[in-house]
């Protein structure tokens, strides 16, 4: 099969590739040694674990990835948990997790699909499986499952990150977690695997899916591990609790809104992994780089025409007060809170602040506006929604948004 002579786009924002042997001529062993001599389209896995329902940029990383693999020709597998969102990926969690029904997991996984349709190739015939991963595991017998048990002992389970915290702190760990990493892993068995994406935190499920290749006698699969994004917040990983993640489904000026003001440490890194735009060639002013990243990356999920529409729209209503401009504006409902209430609570309620204390210190420091006009009184209140109806709230220059009943 014929390459392309670069193969940057496998290296690009990679964490960590195992087997890992440069100088190795055995393609087993090399993964560029493989794509530069298989004779087949290699098969390309990446689980999703459809426990919720929205897609933030951070989940995006691994499935740009999966698309720069199609766009050099290989087949990206899609698998859909449908079986092991039932248990849960115990990976990084405290406690055990609840396990949904079925017709929950169906319904997020349609979600997640419809959201992944900006980044992946679903037209391109032999691109793309989507294959749930009920169709194999639904089938084993309780001799089967015996037989996957047997191949890991107790003490390598307990190895895994989470589950040694877990017993540490004596909190329950139940047996059905422990078939969480066994049944990912057979995944990779089922599909035949080549190489598989994960997170920096899916390294132990990724070698059980090698291991597990060994016992079946399949060749094993290589791992590429991304790393976990960032927030916004420019401290912690994205994360929609934590209110500092960019959702694919946001409007067009709310992901430019956020992404404009991306921390000046981070935009190397979002770059690198949010775009296909040479790092070389990103702006050395702070300031143009944010717009530049702001707009690429919006135009992957809404076109370059929407992208544009909402950079001009956020220079208007920052730069002009024109809050005519605000029809596209993220809107919160006032349904939502309890009125009479403080300046400060509604700062916090709406997440344009982290806390009340925040919004306290952001309306003494002269960020607060309402309409364009700048609140300085601490303890600013409102008797009820119409008083509020239709206006924009501004902390800064570049967080609004705009209120509706």
């Amino acid at each position: 099969m014929t390459v392309s002579s670069s193969l940057d786009w496998l290296t690009r924002g990679t964490s960590d590739l195992f087997p890992h042997q440069p100088d190795s001529q055995e393609p087993r062993e090399n993964l560029t040694q493989l794509l530069q001599t298989t004779d087949r389209p290699l098969r390309i896995k990446l689980g999703i674990d459809p426990t919720g329902s929205d897609i933030h940029l951070g989940h995006s990383i691994p499935f740009r990835k999966l698309r720069a693999f199609q766009d050099a020709g290989h087949i990206a597998v899609v698998i859909i948990g449908d079986f092991t969102a039932r248990i849960g990926d115990p990976t990084g969690k405290s406690e055990v997790r609840k396990q949904l029904t079925i017709e929950e997991v169906r319904a997020n996984a349609e979600n997640y699909l419809a959201q992944l349709r900006p980044i992946l190739d679903f037209n391109t015939p032999n691109r793309l499986e989507i294959r749930y991963n009920s169709e194999w595991l639904g089938k084993l017998d309780l001799s089967q499952i015996l037989e996957l048990l047997s191949t890991m002992t107790v003490g390598q389970m307990l190895a895994k990150e989470g589950f040694s915290e877990r017993y540490d702190k004596e909190n329950p760990i139940f047996l059905h977690e422990f078939l969480y990493p066994l049944m990912q892993g057979y995944d990779s068995v089922a599909v035949e695997a080549d190489v598989e994406l994960g997170g920096t935190d899916q390294k132990f499920n990724i070698a059980v899916g090698r291991d597990l290749q060994k016992y079946f006698g399949k060749k094993p699969q290589f791992g590429l591990l991304l790393p976990i994004l960032i927030g916004t917040d420019g401290s912690q990983k994205m994360s929609k609790s934590l209110n500092n993640y960019v959702g694919l489904r946001e409007s067009a000026l709310s992901m430019y809104s956020k992404l404009e003001k991306t921390p000046d440490v981070l935009l190397k890194d979002y770059y690198e992994l949010l775009t296909n735009l040479p790092l070389d060639a990103m702006p050395s002013n702070p300031r143009e780089a944010q717009k530049q990243l702001a707009i690429e990356v919006v135009a992957q999920f809404h076109g370059e025409e929407e992208a544009l529409k909402a950079q001009k729209t956020a220079q208007e209503i920052v730069l002009q007060g024109n809050t005519e401009a605000a029809a596209s504006v993220p809107e919160f409902s006032l349904a939502a809170v309890t009125f009479p209430l403080k300046l400060f609570y509604l700062l916090s309620a709406t997440g344009l602040c982290k806390s009340s204390g925040e919004g306290r210190r952001q309306i003494q420091g002269g960020a607060v506006r309402i309409d364009s006009e700048k609140i300085t009184d601490v303890d600013k209140s409102f008797e009820t929604a119409e008083a509020l109806t239709g206006k924009v709230l501004q902390v800064g220059k570049n967080k609004f948004i705009r209120f509706v009943a």
